[in-house]
């Protein structure tokens, strides 16, 4: 029986004026108590939208029961509450919501007795009986309301249609400490005091997230006395920190129940969570392997305060639940044609030169005698097998991740090639992120295992990466006790000489994380499986005529490790990879002379600075290069003046720009003589699809956005969409940017975020970023081809074309790199000079000492920042470097 407005013993409703809280939907329900609460009735505070769907006329498909935790309450769901009004109003599958106010908490009844997890589950059944929910039920939970959620799921699978849990916890290990900060609120002497004498632990939680003060103020109403936060201190000390805990049996039936739920499973995480850590949500995921995972990098532990999760919810229900979404307007779809499936594994070549001793890996770093270490194909198929044994013996299990923190050369190629023959997932994230992007890499990954040279170990140690620690190298005994390292690899080596190899994994299982270059906002891990890698080896192998006798020179740490698997000798420069302006010609030059190599692959920010260096090659240098057949540079777009240079370095190559993106190494190629017999089209072109891939354009709207609808019609701008057989399985634990990389598409489909056009033979040609696309009261204009027009002024270095002012009414600016010494206007002078070579209207010319670029590649240019700077600058602000 419920009673919208009665108050009884210590509950009430809340007080109005609540921001975002319709008191309509509050209401005090009477529950008859269970377990230790037997023979009393309890009054429960809850936000429940049953009564304004009826109003309304609508049946909903189910019910979402929302569970907060420690120390808030209902009003954390109000977003879901009022999104789920919002679209039953518009016509959208309509779902009630009860977000309850768990006993001893928020507005609810306080009661004498101490409740446990069991307890707490049982309360939460009883106030759904009462209510008449009957199912299909979604459980949502959050903090200590995960467990509790969670742990009705388990009981209640008859009726439940999905589970869903915001940054939470399910399972505490034997012997493993609390987080820090629970451990301060439960240390002696501080629990009482910390948690209801005062509102320290209230304030400390609230501080996680930068709240309006009305919010702020909200959150804190119903906890105004001692009496009322002894909830909060009843919950810190049901915390189930011991195996001797009376919540640790719940806890443990809960967590192992979630092994047998299979039902949609989604999980929501602000990764900046002192409380709940990456090894949480780990644990969460080892228990429902088919959970959508998606962490909001830069959103901590009150994510619902700092992200719009409602609609995430919402939309996911709507794809996960049978039958919850009405049928959506059919749209063109881009389709893939089949494709044979890649045979084969990534260490077949490998296996198959296991008995030559010709070379296979040459390491320019380190010298041998007179020249570079040479390492044999029986001896690094030898000693991958040895690693990969002992891989196996140290405990590294299929699917466990390994972050490999090694330079490009024999030792990581072996660490890898082991790795992945195990089933272990690699997890490579170079320095090129910055330690800040690194360290948010690595950990956001959750290694079970790093492998790393001592810089790496060093900042393992010092930043508290998860994951077993071995070295690279043998390390003193005492240098291994400071990092933290069980073994070296030697040491395995050592251990899997002789043993068996355990069975290699399936072709769909996942192989690597790939970390994206964080050029345009925090890194990606991409996430490849066997079989695609196995088919970017074959693209690349049939494509660019790779043999046994061609040799490779990689100065790109993406491709640096495929020789192996291409079946010939490789050899990356003498050069910091993370730093690809540290490659010298005379370095490029002593590698090809090592390994004989016909193909040098290397980044545009690498060929830049080969070309600078260039005064530096010897006649010996220039033999060497002169036997170089093909010349290849990707990562980002690199201009005809340039190629044609770093050809005449190498005058018998062919040079290539090959387009691709972490999501898929090999999109499109295109020569020096096609793109300088292609004229006329605005932007880069990039060439053709390799193999089987295929290229559509999804057109631009006039806000700038991409269509769902796709096109091979010429001409026609908008963003570009591929699909490959080895294109990425998805991103790693980045469910909403899965979903909108395919939005509208099909299942093999990705949306590249970048904007350009197919010309009539069929070419690509990229015209920027769509981010970067600059919405004019005209319509929507793409950079490439202002900067291109600028870049024709003598004095222009390089030039960015960027957008200021409101969304629809931008207007175009010109910033350009000069050499100046100081930012600001440009002259009269060069601004008449600029705006001549460009038929596109500039609002203004900007003149900068150095384009801001990427960390990883040196050479994609920060559109974004520099937009932000020149907005600025033209209001006045004194102008500093952007």
């Amino acid at each position: 029986m419920s009673h919208p407005r009665v108050i009884g013993p210590q509950a009430t409703l809340p007080p109005a004026g609540l921001p975002g809280l319709d008191p309509a939907l509050s209401r005090l329900v009477s529950v008859e108590g269970v377990l230790a609460d037997a023979g009393e009735t309890r009054l429960w505070h809850v936000l429940d939208t049953g009564d304004a769907l009826a109003e309304r006329g609508v049946e909903p498909r189910g019910t979402i029961v929302a569970v907060h935790g420690n120390p808030t309450w209902s009003y954390l769901w109000r977003a879901l509450v009022n999104a789920s009004l919002a679209r039953a109003d518009a016509g959208a599958t309509p779902w009630r919501v009860v977000a309850v106010d768990q006993l001893e908490m928020g507005f609810s009844e306080r009661t004498p007795l101490r409740r446990t997890l069991a307890q707490r589950v049982a309360d939460l059944d009883a106030l759904v009986t009462e209510l008449g929910i009957r199912g299909p039920i979604v459980t949502i939970g959050h903090d200590w309301g995960g467990p509790v959620s969670l742990g009705w799921a388990v009981e209640n699978r008859d009726r439940l249609a999905a589970v869903i849990a915001l940054n939470t916890a399910v399972h505490h290990p034997d012997g493993a400490e609390l987080p820090f900060a629970l451990r301060v609120a439960t240390a002696r002497g501080m629990l009482a005091a910390g948690t209801t004498g005062t509102t320290a632990f209230l304030d400390v939680t609230l501080a996680l997230a930068d709240l309006d003060p009305a919010v702020r103020a909200a959150f804190r109403a119903p906890y105004a006395t001692i009496a009322r936060r002894r909830g909060i201190g009843g919950f810190v000390s049901d915390i189930p920190a011991t195996p001797a805990h009376e919540s640790t049996p719940a806890l443990h039936r809960m967590s192992a129940g979630l092994r047998e739920l299979q039902v949609p499973a989604l999980l929501l995480r602000g990764p900046k969570d002192p409380v709940f850590g990456e090894d949480h949500l780990d644990d969460l995921t080892e228990r429902l392997p088919h959970a959508d995972v998606h962490r909001f990098e830069g959103a901590g532990h009150l994510l619902a305060e700092e992200r719009p999760y409602a609609d995430v919810v919402l939309d996911w229900l709507d794809e996960k639940v049978p039958d919850a979404a009405p049928a959506a307007p059919r749209t063109r779809r881009a389709s893939s044609r089949k494709r044979p499936a890649p045979t084969g594994r990534l260490w077949d070549a490998l296996d198959a030169r296991r008995d030559d001793d010709d070379t296979a890996v040459i390491d320019m770093t380190t010298a041998r005698g007179d020249g570079p270490l040479n390492v044999s194909w029986r001896q690094l198929s030898t000693r991958v097998d040895e690693l990969a044994a002992g891989l196996d013996a140290f405990g590294v299990r299929a699917g466990d991740r390994v972050s490999l923190l090694v330079q490009p050369g024999p030792t990581l190629t072996a660490a890898l090639y082991a790795c992945l023959r195990i089933g272990a997932v690699v997890v490579v994230a170079d320095r090129g992120l910055g330690i800040r992007g690194l360290s948010r890499a690595v950990r956001g990954a959750v290694p079970d295992v790093v492998i790393g040279e001592v810089a790496g170990l060093a900042a393992a140690r010092a930043l508290g990466w998860p994951g077993r620690r071995i070295s690279a190298a043998a390390l003193p005994a005492a240098s291994s006790r400071a990092l933290g390292v069980e073994a070296s690899l030697s040491d395995l080596a050592r251990a899997g000489r002789g043993r068996p190899l355990p069975a290699p994994p399936a072709a769909d299982a996942d192989a690597a994380v790939l970390f994206t270059s964080g050029s345009t906002g925090p890194a990606k891990g991409v996430v490849y499986t066997h079989a695609q890698l196995s088919a970017l080896r074959d693209t690349l192998a049939v494509h660019f005529g790779v043999t046994a006798d061609t040799g490779l020179v990689t100065g790109f740490a993406p491709f640096a490790l495929l020789g192996p698997a291409l079946g010939t000798r490789s050899a990356t420069p003498d050069m910091d990879v993370s730093a690809p302006r540290t490659l010298t010609a005379a370095a490029v030059a002593a590698a090809v002379r090592a390994s004989d190599a016909r193909i040098v692959f290397l980044s545009p920010a690498a060929v830049a600075n080969v070309v600078a260096t260039a005064g530096g090659l010897t006649d010996a240098d220039r033999a060497a290069l002169s036997r170089v057949e093909t010349f290849l540079s990707t990562g980002a777009p690199v201009g005809v003046d340039l190629l044609r240079r770093a050809q005449a370095l190498m005058p018998n190559a062919v040079a290539h720009t090959p387009y691709g993106m972490t999501e898929c190494l090999l999109v499109a190629d295109v020569t020096l003589p096609e793109i300088e017999a292609a004229a006329g089209d605005r932007g880069v072109c990039v060439g053709r699809p390799l193999g089987t891939g295929e290229v559509r354009i999804a057109p631009l709207d006039e806000l700038g956005r991409s269509s769902d609808d796709t096109t091979t019609e010429p001409r026609v701008t908008g963003e570009i969409v591929i699909s490959a057989p080895h294109l990425k399985r998805g991103y790693f634990r980045l469910h909403l940017t899965d979903r909108e990389a395919r939005r509208g598409l099909g299942e093999r489909w990705h949306r590249t975020g970048d904007v350009g056009h197919l010309d009539a033979e069929g070419r690509l040609w990229v015209e920027g970023r769509l981010p970067h696309v600059i919405t004019t009261a005209e319509g929507p204009v793409t950079p490439v081809g202002i900067e291109q027009d600028a870049e024709t002024v003598p004095a222009v270095q390089r030039a960015a074309a960027v957008g200021v002012g409101p969304a629809d009414r931008q207007v175009v600016v010109a910033v350009v790199e000069t050499g100046a010494r100081r930012p600001g206007l440009a002259s009269p002078e060069l601004t008449e000079a600029v705006r001549a070579a460009t038929a596109q209207r500039l609002a203004a010319v900007l003149v900068v000492p150095t384009l801001p670029t990427d960390i990883r590649h040196n050479s994609k240019i920060d559109r974004t920042r520099v937009s932000a700077w020149a907005e600025r600058v033209l209001a006045g602000e004194k102008p500093s470097a952007p």
